[in-house]
């Protein structure tokens, strides 16, 4: 099986957005694995990650399938029906959920309501999802062929073949990790960062008291932050602006960062880009 050393396939569907700053709400909604899933949302394209706020209806969601690329999800509203492995739980907001690579595994929204997650994949695959009792194919495909075949009629992915696939079901550990009990539970009485260190991305929840501030000449990592409460002024390359609840920053790798929480505590998550993924992508 072969992947592109620096897929640039997913770029499109963030539209070539190269701000630092994005609200989901302004962003095109886009469905990435119509054959699999129900899910739709904004996509943010970086050099190593690509992050992904994934929206499903109540009863809806993806079937079960695998990628090579590892995959980070924390719940933002509502409750995963969740597999990961052969490990099925019901996930709500402030439970982080770790999927490694080809890792077999399903997101679905409860019976109960819609689900909204925010999901990061590194970028030595695309966004495309592979059939749980599929072969992987020969190179990664773009969510723009997948697209086009499906909407011609066209299943777009692998003949059926159970014993050429490469989803891992076994031998994956726990993968859940409750962080808070729920997003509006109470701040942390200090700083606070609970992090989860993958192979290629981390990620972090943060609690932050006002005045906080992180100031660093050049980023040793790229990252993606999502502000959940509170507010803080960012400055991102020289590009500076006030954020709050619901805003994304994209902080690129080797560029000039600032960040001071200004507004009460705040509480925000991160995923980060690894040694490991960078060496990865540039090879």
């Amino acid at each position: 099986m072969q992947s592109p050393a620096k897929p640039s396939l997913t770029k499109s569907l963030s539209r070539e957005l190269k701000m630092p700053y994005y609200r989901f709400e302004n962003m095109e909604q886009l469905r990435t694995n119509p054959h699999l899933s129900s899910g739709k949302g904004a996509i943010v394209t970086g050099t190593f990650m690509t992050l992904r706020n994934n929206n499903k209806e109540a009863g809806t969601g993806s079937q079960l399938h695998y990628h090579p690329n590892e995959l980070m999800v924390y719940p933002i509203s509502g409750k995963i029906n969740s597999v990961v492995g052969k490990d099925h739980r019901i996930v709500e907001a402030g439970t982080f959920v770790h999927v490694p690579p080809n890792a077999r595994h399903s997101m679905k929204a409860c019976e109960d309501g819609p689900v909204s997650y925010l999901y990061c994949k590194d970028n030595t695959w695309t966004l495309a999802g592979i059939a749980a009792d599929e072969a992987p194919p020969e190179e990664a495909p773009s969510i723009d062929d997948l697209k086009a075949k499906h909407d011609a009629g066209i299943y777009p992915g692998q003949e059926k073949m159970p014993e050429a696939s490469e989803a891992i079901i076994d031998g994956l550990n726990d993968c859940y990790y409750p962080l808070t009990g729920d997003l509006e539970a109470p701040p942390s009485s200090t700083r606070s960062v609970k992090l989860i260190e993958g192979q290629r991305i981390n990620f972090a929840l943060v609690d932050s008291p006002e005045g906080y501030k992180e100031n660093t000449e050049k980023t040793l990592h790229e990252r993606f932050i999502y502000i959940m409460t509170g507010g803080s002024d960012a400055n991102i390359d020289g590009d500076a602006k006030s954020v709050s609840s619901g805003d994304l920053l994209h902080v690129p790798k080797g560029v000039p960062f600032d960040f001071k929480t200004t507004s009460g505590p705040t509480r925000y998550c991160y995923f980060e880009s690894t040694e490991f993924l960078e060496a990865k992508v540039q090879a």
